[in-house]
């Protein structure tokens, strides 16, 4: 028995709803952990090659280790957004998507400012034999684990809980590895951000038609 009942959401509410929480993430509320670990029952159903489950979770909520990864998170997107053009520039002959961008480009500005204050960080991992990410394509290594994240993610959306996908520590991910003891064989997929969210729901994004991005059959 879980010790939440989940939102009524069916699934293609649940699948168009899950956004990526940014400025809306809820700073002072504590997350239970039992709330976190069911979310993590959840997606350790997800598949994974030969069914190997080779994934570890780590779920940082100590306030000087959050704070720390938080630090490099913000290092890490200072120097992206100084190195490329911004989020919030994209798009200037179509206003309806700039404006789109300009928000995206302020929220993820926000989340860099306070990574560290966000009650719980995951960290999903997958064994790596060696450490040494193999050559050439990687996904099969990846589609191990990330269809498990998006699961998770899923899960504390349907909890009320809040998360953003982000992956900008990971220029850091040997310092975050020391950090929090990972072993020479583990390497880091992803950074989630997990709290409650403010207001009251979330409703489907603008995206682009499907037409222009379906191909059946050749290109």
């Amino acid at each position: 028995m879980g010790i939440m009942t989940t939102l009524p959401l069916g699934p293609d509410e649940l699948l168009t709803t899950t956004r990526s929480v940014r400025k809306r993430l809820d700073l002072t509320r504590p997350v239970p952990m039992e709330l976190v670990r069911e979310c993590l029952e959840v997606a350790l159903q997800a598949p994974s090659g030969s069914n190997r489950q080779g994934w570890h979770w780590i779920v940082v909520t100590d306030p000087e280790k959050r704070a720390a990864i938080g630090e490099y998170y913000k290092r890490s997107y200072a120097a992206y957004a100084d190195s490329r053009v911004s989020a919030s520039s994209l798009y200037q002959d179509d206003p309806s998507r700039a404006e789109t961008q300009r928000r995206v480009g302020s929220s993820a500005t926000y989340l860099a400012d306070h990574m560290g204050e966000v009650p719980v960080l995951l960290i999903p991992c997958i064994e790596v034999p060696g450490g040494d990410l193999p050559r050439g394509n990687q996904a099969s290594l990846w589609g191990s684990l990330l269809p498990a994240v998006w699961s998770y993610s899923l899960a504390a959306r349907a909890r009320g809980l809040g998360t953003a996908w982000t992956t900008l520590h990971l220029v850091y991910e040997k310092e975050v590895a020391e950090l929090l003891g990972l072993p020479a064989d583990i390497r880091q997929g992803a950074l989630i951000p997990t709290a409650y969210y403010t207001g009251d729901t979330f409703k489907p994004a603008p995206r682009v038609p499907l037409d222009e991005v379906l191909h059946v059959d050749e290109w």
